[in-house]
């Protein structure tokens, strides 16, 4: 075991704290990461705030860094590649899903990158709000070269989660793309969309967010609020990513996308009201998908070192977690928060 030093709250609500966590001896198929960059997400938020989550807790669940150490029986990372980690880090491997490279979707249900129960020993993992993270080798992703290592990992989260729908549903030239809410997903799935080559249509509820969408690759921004413009809109879309992070109605959204068209929801995961007739007009479906399997991230990656793609990211020292997630809250950040894990290392504490 390595003790390697961490951030960790030790109750629902309590703030998160200079600790340290243990990190595994390498099995032989593990990965041990240096850890450089962790992002910030509104999970993470939710689960310090969580009763039934367990603690002490240690956040972070989509970072990047470097290859340390490897197990003896790792063959497609060595020591010093740049490498990218995201919310999954094990599943069963043997379920239809898992066959299927959805392993999101594993039916064991997939081991998450803290709170999640190791499948080896039991032990519950610890997030990447550390100096290291020890990964299985199948849930680590090689970066791209040339991109800014921040800027890289949302990615891990908020990319895959707006990426797995745009390529399910086939995107490309000649698709008609609508993005609900600009933030730490929606404005990943708009540079996604336009890059793939779909017309992006953004509903936003500011005005103020016109231009920046544009500047993200948006080709037209809707006044959510503006009933006349909802209308305008009205039947001309193929799919919409709704990414709005609270509870909301879906109709308006529904209204706007064309015959056989889908609204995924991938933001407020909670209960939603829908009519069946808003459905049966234009035959048009409802679904919703989670973080991603390995065979769409690598991809995704893979796409954004091609197209020079990363997430918009304000980058704070790990020693100002606390304000990061009070400005979070406030929802003071454009577009996601990132932590340089570099002061977590030689000075002195436990690493």
């Amino acid at each position: 075991m390595r003790t390697v030093a961490a951030y960790s709250a030790f109750a629902p609500g309590a703030p998160l704290i200079r600790d340290s966590v243990k990190r595994r001896d390498l099995r032989v198929d593990d990965v041990a990461v240096l850890v450089s960059h962790c992002g910030v997400c509104h999970s993470d938020l939710h689960a310090l705030r969580d009763d039934a989550a367990s603690f002490p807790l240690t956040p972070g669940h989509e970072f990047v860094g470097t290859v340390l150490d490897v197990g003896s029986g790792v063959t497609d990372f060595a020591p010093g590649d740049p490498v990218a980690v995201g919310n999954i880090v094990d599943s069963c491997g043997v379920c239809d899903m898992c066959a299927a490279e959805q392993e999101n979707y594993c039916r064991e249900f997939p081991t998450l990158t803290y709170g999640g129960r190791d499948r080896v020993d039991g032990s519950t993992t610890a997030g990447a709000f550390s100096a290291e993270y020890v990964v299985r080798d199948r849930f680590v992703y090689h970066r791209p070269e040339g991109l800014d290592a921040a800027a890289v990992a949302p990615l891990m989260c908020a990319g895959i989660t707006v990426w797995e729908p745009l390529r399910r549903w086939n995107i490309g030239p000649g698709s008609r793309v609508g993005v609900a809410g600009i933030g730490g997903l929606g404005h990943l799935a708009v540079r996604f969309a336009a890059a793939l080559g779909a017309e992006v249509t953004v509903f936003t509820t500011s005005s103020a967010k016109a231009e920046e969408a544009r500047e993200l690759g948006a080709h037209h921004t809707v006044l959510s609020t503006d009933d006349a413009a909802m209308a305008a809109v009205q039947g001309g879309l193929d799919l919409v990513v709704d990414c709005i992070p609270v509870a909301h109605d879906p109709q308006p959204y529904l209204a706007s996308l064309a015959l056989d068209g889908t609204l995924c929801l991938v933001g407020h995961l909670g209960s939603v009201s829908i009519e069946t007739v808003d459905l049966l007009v234009g035959r048009k479906s409802v679904s919703s998908s989670g973080s991603g399997g390995r065979r769409h991230t690598q991809e995704m990656l893979d796409f954004c070192g091609d197209h020079g793609i990363t997430a918009q990211v304000e980058v704070l020292p790990s020693a100002l977690v606390g304000t990061a997630f009070d400005r979070l809250e406030a929802g003071d950040v454009r577009y996601r928060f990132v932590l340089d894990m570099g002061d977590l290392v030689g000075d002195g504490t436990p690493a």
